[in-house]
């Protein structure tokens, strides 16, 4: 049986993805940071495990609690939009930026040093999720500049890692526009249907994908 790791697994696609991976017969261990999620999670068949990417002891403890586990594949999913109204003409305030950047961008680089480790045991993959809005060359307006620049970094901290763990497959992906909380209900796809296809684009993940930066469709997108 295969071994998956989803890191944000309380609600939206991270919980999706616990759905989806153990209704195709994986051993799954999924994170939350509150009881009850944690609790739930239990209840549907994953292996739960409590994690606040935002705490480096948290994430401390999960890498031991890994030590023995052989991952064919982690999913970091954790992560916040921030401030709901973000564009140029207004700068964001330090506890904004930080709280942003700690969440999206350094809880995912103290993570790779964690968990690539275990994931290149199993000759594994390891895949963020990302955003179309942290693409560089496909942005065309400032909306969500917050987000967007902190997208952008983590597609750099994956794309960078990537060299330093060969044996891992290692990607970031566009869930697309996604009715979730963060979505909203305009969005133009399903959780269902944005899983659907990550998964199928993380199945056809090869060593010579690692480092790349793709859609749910499979797209490449433009870094």
């Amino acid at each position: 049986m295969p071994t998956a790791l989803v890191i944000g697994a309380s609600r939206g696609i991270g919980r999706e993805f616990v759905r989806q991976l153990l209704a195709g017969r994986w051993q799954v261990f999924a994170t939350a940071r509150d009881d009850a999620a944690l609790a739930s999670l239990k209840a549907e068949g994953a292996e739960p495990l409590k994690l606040d990417v935002t705490q480096p002891d948290m994430l401390a403890a999960l890498g031991w609690q890994l030590d023995a586990v052989e991952l064919d594949l982690a999913i970091y999913v954790a992560g916040i939009y921030g401030a709901q109204h973000q564009d140029a003409k207004a700068p964001p305030t330090q506890h904004e930026f930080d709280a942003l950047m700690h969440a999206n961008v350094l809880g995912a680089m103290q993570a790779i040093a964690l968990i690539a480790p275990v994931v290149e045991t199993a000759a594994g993959k390891f895949v963020f999720i990302s955003s179309g809005m942290g693409s560089i060359g496909e942005a065309e307006s400032s909306y969500g500049w917050q987000y967007r620049v902190s997208k952008a970094a983590l597609n750099m901290a994956v794309r960078s890692a990537s060299f330093d763990y060969p044996g891992a497959t290692m990607a970031v992906l566009c869930p697309g526009w996604v009715k979730t909380d963060m979505g909203g209900p305009g969005a133009s796809i399903t959780v269902d249907e944005s899983v659907s296809g990550l998964l199928r684009v993380i199945d056809s993940l090869g060593p010579a994908d690692t480092g790349t930066f793709r859609n749910h469709a499979g797209r490449t997108v433009g870094w």
